[in-house]
């Protein structure tokens, strides 16, 4: 079997190393991994393939950035030629970006079988790209890799057949167990920082509907400022969010300590320690529960439902710079009780591989 796994992003780079170990193992499978380039990132350099033991893209597309049209159109032109020299016998994607996308629509535009890591996962707000790259990947895909219960939900609700549906959890959480374990080794970063033994709060915050809307920002910074007048809060900083920063020049900003983006290893160990962890990132979300650390999500709603439920995770939108300060005092105040993952055990990437092979 010779299967074309098609990433975009750092995140997607991660979550597809879970799989990647697995089917590299077994006999009789291939793997041909292709980058197209959506992101770019400093700190995917080779440094970041052999710090994390990933395998360095057999393809790299170069597309990089445009607006989602531009940008997915180029994805689908380059990736036809790509799956014609190729010919696998499967395409594999994860998540929801343009990356996604592009690789399960050019796939089934030459009937090859699309499967779909993270499928079934909603926010039900369609004015969120993200949003309708899920739903449009999930109804091309033939087989769906669930994580929860509820995208199982999710994908029955809109027809899609049971028989394509696996829940199979989530291959983060795979990653948070194996990076973790890594992390703890080799991460200098407390130490770099002077917070080893310290408690302080991680925040990142980077999606646009925070920082292209000036009075969103201002809340974000406002708010975290006045936790850091209090306690450490550190902001590994977003290219996206410093660029808004020089733009609009919310208040606010001294008492936060702003830092350079870090290596995954250094942000892994960085979210193991935090004692609150605030962020507008999907993934961040969840590693901030495997990690056992209560997290305030800065958007209007969260396709993690099951951290809302379980008290993990709390809602903030940035309206208000009371509501938000009061959403991290509260998580600071105590942590929720220890709950059973609803992310599978941590062996998501063996279950996929399994469907794979027997599909």
């Amino acid at each position: 079997m010779k299967i074309v796994t098609v990433v975009g992003a750092r995140p997607q780079f991660i979550k597809a190393a879970t799989v990647s170990r697995v089917l590299g193992g077994l006999s009789g499978v291939s793997e041909v991994l292709v980058h197209t380039g959506q992101h770019y990132d400093a700190n995917m350099s080779d440094v970041f393939f052999e710090e994390l033991e990933i395998p360095v893209p057999a393809r790299h597309l170069s597309i990089g950035s445009g607006s989602h049209g531009v940008q997915t159109g180029r994805m689908l032109e380059v990736l036809d030629g790509v799956l014609r020299e190729e010919k696998p016998d499967r395409v594999l994607v994860y998540g929801d970006t343009n990356s996604t996308l592009a690789g399960a629509l050019a796939a089934v535009k030459l009937h090859v079988p699309v499967a779909h890591v993270e499928a079934g996962l909603r926010s039900f707000n369609r004015r969120m790209p993200e949003e309708i790259n899920r739903i449009l990947t999930d109804h091309v895909s033939d087989l769906l890799f669930a994580p929860t219960a509820s995208a199982v939900e999710n994908l029955l609700r809109e027809g899609r057949p049971e028989s394509s549906i696996h829940r199979v959890g989530d291959v983060m959480y795979d990653a948070a167990v194996f990076y973790g374990k890594m992390a703890e080794a080799r991460s200098p970063v407390l130490d770099q920082l002077g917070l080893a033994g310290r408690p302080y709060v991680l925040a990142t915050v980077h999606r646009a509907e925070n920082t292209d809307d000036a009075a969103r920002l201002a809340v974000v910074f406002e708010a975290l400022s006045s936790v850091a007048a209090r306690m450490p809060v550190i902001l590994p900083l977003h290219p996206r969010t410093r660029a808004a920063l020089d733009r609009l020049a919310p208040e606010g900003l001294g008492r936060i300590r702003i830092i350079d983006p870090v290596s995954y290893l250094d942000m892994v160990m960085l979210e193991m320690r935090a004692s609150v962890i605030v962020t507008d990132s999907g993934g961040v979300q969840k590693e901030a529960f495997f990690h056992g650390v209560p997290c305030v999500t800065l958007r209007d709603e969260t396709e993690w439902v099951e951290l809302l439920d379980l008290g993990w995770n709390r809602l903030a939108p940035p309206t208000s710079v009371e509501d938000v300060t009061a959403a991290v005092d509260a998580m600071l105040s105590g942590r929720p009780e220890a709950a059973e993952s609803p992310y599978g055990s941590g062996s998501s990437a063996l279950q996929i591989a399994d469907i794979l092979l027997r599909a």
